[in-house]
């Protein structure tokens, strides 16, 4: 007989999260991070997504209970057989976005996203950015407000706001998204392999800048960006039988 899992609980400063984490601590007790089987998330999928960033190197599963305001990432809140529902739980392997951004004043900086990679405008004038793919230039020039790149776990987010496709697990796909596009008038966006290289080369920086930002990590004033699925690191999610990922994704597709 397998052995219980050792869970360790994380909880977002929201007030019924904190409230979850005193009830779920005193009956399950609190193992450390480093030792646990799993840890348990406890809030939305903002708080999912900083835990993940947060303990990524540590390469635990990651179990997430709904006791925030968005929980797309989410498994519903439920104290009883806890153990249980963490054992019997599906996994889901992510790939991270690696962006690397050169700013107007040289400087080279990295940032992973678990969801997207998005480009934005600073100011009231709209971005130029040229977009190449793979060495290619495949739009020499996007009017907009930005544009951004959404992995199959990021699609139902900022990607799905912008009117981005969403993206089923295992597709192999990246969603690349225009936001606001004013020229060309009818491009929205690409469905990419998830081997792409990707880079987009920002046009009049100076008179229009444009910043990057992976997840949240924010980039300001960036004159080019380079993005790539990094296959050498690997994020783990558990979800119940009944409700897992990609049941959540296809219902997404015909829901209100």
């Amino acid at each position: 007989m397998a052995a219980a899992p050792k869970l360790a609980f994380l909880a977002s400063d929201a007030e019924k999260a904190q409230d979850a984490l005193k009830r779920l601590v005193a009956r399950y007790g609190n193992a450390p991070v480093e030792t646990a089987s799993a840890i348990v998330a406890l809030g939305g999928d903002g708080f999912m997504l900083e835990s993940l960033h947060r303990y990524m190197g540590l390469k635990k599963p990651i179990f997430g209970m709904q006791r925030g305001s968005i929980g797309f990432l989410m498994n519903e809140y439920g104290e009883e057989g806890l153990r249980r529902r963490v054992a019997a739980a599906q996994s889901y392997r992510l790939r991270p976005l690696r962006m690397r951004a050169l700013t107007l004043s040289g400087e080279r900086l990295p940032a992973l996203a678990i969801n997207e990679v998005s480009l934005l405008r600073e100011t009231r004038q709209s971005a130029k950015i040229r977009i190449e793919v793979d060495g290619i230039t495949r739009l020499d020039e996007l009017i907009c407000d930005g544009i951004l790149l959404a992995t199959p776990a990021g699609s139902t987010a900022y990607n799905l706001s912008a009117h981005g496709p969403i993206i089923p697990l295992g597709s192999g796909v990246l969603a690349m998204t225009a936001i606001c596009p004013f020229r060309p008038r009818r491009w929205r966006g690409a469905l990419l392999p998830h081997s792409a290289k990707v880079r987009f080369r920002i046009l009049e920086p100076e008179k229009r800048p444009v910043s990057a930002v992976a997840d949240y990590t924010e980039v300001r004033d960036v004159v080019e960006v380079e993005i790539v699925e990094d296959r050498r690191v690997s994020l783990t999610l558990l979800f119940d039988p009944e409700h897992n990922l990609e049941e959540r994704i296809l219902k997404e597709q015909f829901g209100p």
